[in-house]
């Protein structure tokens, strides 16, 4: 071979050399474009749940994963309860795993906390992923970690055998998953702050705030899946004379001791709010009318059977009146505004209606009293969502 002939089969192997490398400059250029335009919208999601959603879809289409999914420790229930609140109570985002523990990642990622890299093991990663057989031939599994504690794991799962090879370059995914583990605690910081506004500082219960947002968020779930839903409105009987009585300060302890007593009845999904004063209300989502009916006389008798001490060392004895509406699953015409006012309207008027009955009962909506009753014009409606 002449030298002529080398130096131009060498200037071609530089040549391919070069492309090649130019290629995967561009490749390169473009991953930081789109990972640029993602972390933008990370670092700007307003919620837990934007957050979440950006992750297991935005990304996976962004960059072409077939699979993405998402864990997160949640010893304390708290992004359940965050998620349920935003998303309804059929919160269920596909690829999102709440872990009660941190164990199941310490196991996985052990003292390391850098990316995982490989072949597909039905054995190790199915139970990630829970792809179909043959979907997945190669997966990066990320470690989430802030200030030294594994908070999740984000799971990319992949159709190509060589898109995530044991032994490549990590600093990509790296950089991904501090910037993800930081926006994850930012926006549980974020909801925090929201809870603080959304919160009865004396009671630890939900405010009115919050009850209207849910009442929305309720109502779009019943009517979407024909579930009965139940609102009742509670406030303790001459609680005036309480405060007149024994002061202010143990009016405030019963104020307290009623709202755990409300809350204590009340099954995991369904909604407690101080509305004002000693008045409360409640949202009980997927409730029949009867089951309603039974939490609510499962409350009265709780409260009832209650002896408080005043802070003088008087005995306090509480009664409350109830009244109860049911959302009619039949018949939800209007927009979800109109029917909270309504639902709502009715409770407080079968409230009124106990109250005028003679107090400690509960009354639904278009019930007729069992004895005798007086005509009475005394109905007030708290012009629910009008301002």
């Amino acid at each position: 071979m002449t030298t002529n002939t080398l130096l131009q089969s060498e200037n071609f192997s530089l040549r391919q050399q070069l492309e090649a490398f130019l290629h995967e400059a561009r490749q390169n250029e473009d991953k930081m474009r789109r990972f640029d335009q993602l972390e933008r919208k990370l670092i700007g999601a307003s919620s837990l749940l934007e957050l979440v959603h950006l992750l297991l879809t935005e990304y996976r289409l962004a960059f072409g994963i077939e699979f993405v999914t998402l864990a997160l420790v949640d010893k304390d229930y708290e992004s359940t309860r965050i998620l349920e609140s935003a998303h309804g109570s059929d919160a269920g985002l596909s690829g999102l795993t709440l872990l009660q523990s941190p164990v199941p990642l310490e196991i996985r990622y052990g003292n390391a906390r850098h990316p995982c890299l490989g072949a597909f093991n039905s054995e190790q990663h199915q139970g990630i992923f829970n792809a179909p057989e043959g979907a997945i031939s190669s997966v990066a599994l990320l470690p989430l970690a802030r200030h030294g504690e594994l908070i999740g794991s984000l799971n990319f799962g992949s159709a190509n055998p060589d898109r995530y090879v044991q032994g490549c370059g990590t600093d990509f995914l790296e950089r991904l998953a501090e910037v993800v583990a930081i926006c994850i605690e930012s926006a549980l910081a974020q909801e925090r702050l929201k809870l603080i506004g959304l919160t009865d500082v004396l009671t630890g219960v939900q405010n009115r705030r919050y009850f209207e947002h849910r009442c929305h968020v309720e109502i779009s779930q019943a009517r979407r899946y024909k579930h009965p839903l139940a609102c009742m409105f509670l406030d303790i009987d001459k609680f005036k004379r309480i405060n007149d009585t024994y002061g202010h300060p143990s009016g405030d302890e019963v104020l307290k001791s009623v709202a755990l007593a409300i809350q204590s009845q009340l099954r995991s999904g369904d909604t407690i709010a101080r509305y004002g004063g000693e008045e409360f209300v409640a949202l009980l989502p997927q409730a029949e009318l009867h089951h309603a009916q039974q939490i609510a006389e499962r409350i009265r008798c709780s409260i009832a059977e209650k002896d408080l001490r005043a802070l003088d060392g008087q005995t306090i004895r509480l009664t409350i009146s109830i009244g109860l509406s049911m959302l009619p699953v039949e018949d939800m015409v209007g927009e979800d505004q109109q029917l909270a006012d309504r639902l709502v309207a009715a409770a407080d008027k079968a409230l009124y209606e106990a109250k005028h009955r003679g107090r400690n009962q509960v009354v639904c909506d278009g019930s007729q009293p069992s004895g005798p009753a007086r005509s009475t014009p005394w109905r007030r409606l708290h012009g629910l969502f009008s301002s």
